[in-house]
């Protein structure tokens, strides 16, 4: 469902595109600039307890990041190091969202249990990435699965901004259950990707 905004969103950058390079800004320093901050503002602002702030902060850098594919393409220069770095750094800006969330529930959250469902989401985020990357290594595809990364990202985040705003007074009391029951859809959602991609890779390899 997020693919289709960042196909948007990625028209509306391309006049920052345009700017940065007409600036010798190159393509993998927008790469590092977006997970930099986007690792940052998961670590800073969730632990704090700024769960509504936070998420547009993390927004903000996650969706640049769609820049730095805009400048590659523009320059002619879409190359295996850029997609690996930015599929690399990908998962650092993912754990810091999940790693962010867990630490709030260990310090001002105070529930153990939401604390420990925030890592089980984290892990099987970080698996689906895996078998992916796994399947692709060995000439095979396992794109299949109902939690994609973007989705992760969506549900996350929004579910971050609702319990941050029920906090605020700005929702109703109950939408701070939003986040627990969004992690522990993320975790089964998780653990059925990781079993729908396995289950396609044994069948592509008996193929």
């Amino acid at each position: 469902m997020l693919e289709h905004f960042r196909a948007a969103w990625a028209k509306v950058m391309n006049p920052i595109a345009d700017a940065l390079l007409r600036a010798h800004v190159t393509p993998d320093m927008v790469t590092w600039v977006g997970t930099v901050g986007a690792v940052a503002m998961a670590l800073i602002c969730f632990p704090q307890g700024w769960l509504w702030q936070g998420p547009w902060l993390v927004a903000l850098f996650i969706f640049s990041d769609s820049l730095d594919g805009n400048m590659a393409r523009k320059i002619g220069r879409h190359s295996q190091w850029g997609s690996f770095l930015d599929s690399t750094l990908d998962r650092f800006g993912d754990a810091a969202i999940f790693a962010g969330v867990a630490l709030y529930y260990a310090g001002p959250g105070n529930n153990l249990l939401w604390t420990s469902m925030s890592l089980a989401a984290l892990v099987f985020g970080m698996t689906t990435s895996y078998v992916r990357a796994k399947a692709e290594s060995l000439g095979l595809e396992a794109k299949v699965g109902i939690a994609t990364r973007a989705d992760r990202l969506l549900v996350s985040l929004l579910a971050v901004e609702i319990t941050g705003l029920a906090k605020a007074g700005g929702f109703p009391h109950w939408c701070l259950a939003v986040l627990p029951i969004a992690l522990c859809y993320l975790t089964v959602a998780g653990a059925i990707t990781v079993v729908q991609r396995m289950v396609a890779v044994r069948r592509a390899c008996q193929s």
